[in-house]
C-alpha cells in the first residue's frame, strides 16, 4: 500500500460513508490495520482512507496519542459536530504533499462523533494537538488538503 499523493482525484473529493453492519462485520480491519502500518512507516500522526487510495470515511491517528487521551486510534465516518471561536495557528505537514509545511489556522477545541473500527458509536470533545490533528484528518475526508487551507479554500 503507497501513499496517494496530490494531485490524486481521490483527495480533492468528499468520500463515502460507510454503513454500521459493513463496520460490525469486519470488513476494514484488514485496511485500517494496514493504514496503520503505512501511517508508522512514513512517520505520520494521522492518515486517512484516501490518502491510501480508498474512496472511503475512515482515519487512523498515532496509536499513542489516542492512548493518551484515552479515544479509539481509528475513525469511521466522522464529524466534527462543534469548533471553538478561539484559534490558533501551527506549520502542518501532510504525507500526501511531500516536503511541503504550510500555518493552518484550526479550532482549539472541537466535538467529534464517528464510529470506532468495533462499530461503536464514540463522542467527545478534545483540545490541543488532538483536535488539530482530527481536524487535518477530517479535512482529508471532506476532499481538503494542507494546501487547500493554506491558500484559503
Amino acid at each position: 500500500m503507497e501513499i496517494t499523493r496530490i494531485p490524486n482525484k481521490v483527495l480533492a473529493k468528499k468520500v463515502k460513508e460507510i454503513s454500521v453492519s459493513e463496520i460490525k462485520s469486519g470488513s476494514y480491519k484488514e485496511l485500517i490495520s494496514d493504514m496503520r502500518k503505512i501511517m508508522i512507516e512514513n512517520n505520520g500522526v494521522g492518515l486517512a482512507a484516501n490518502q491510501a487510495g480508498k474512496d472511503l470515511s475512515i482515519f487512523v491517528i498515532d496509536n499513542k496519542l489516542a492512548e493518551e487521551s484515552n479515544v479509539p486510534d481509528a475513525f469511521i465516518n466522522p464529524e466534527i459536530t462543534e469548533y471553538s471561536k478561539e484559534t490558533d495557528e501551527t506549520e502542518e505537514g501532510c504525507l500526501s504533499i511531500p516536503d511541503y509545511w504550510a500555518p493552518i489556522r484550526r479550532s482549539k477545541k472541537i466535538k467529534i462523533k464517528a464510529i470506532d473500527e468495533n462499530g461503536k458509536k464514540v463522542k467527545f470533545k478534545t483540545r490541543g494537538f488532538l483536535a488539530r490533528v482530527l481536524q487535518h484528518e477530517t479535512d482529508h475526508l471532506n476532499g481538503k488538503t494542507i494546501k487547500d487551507r493554506a491558500n484559503g479554500k
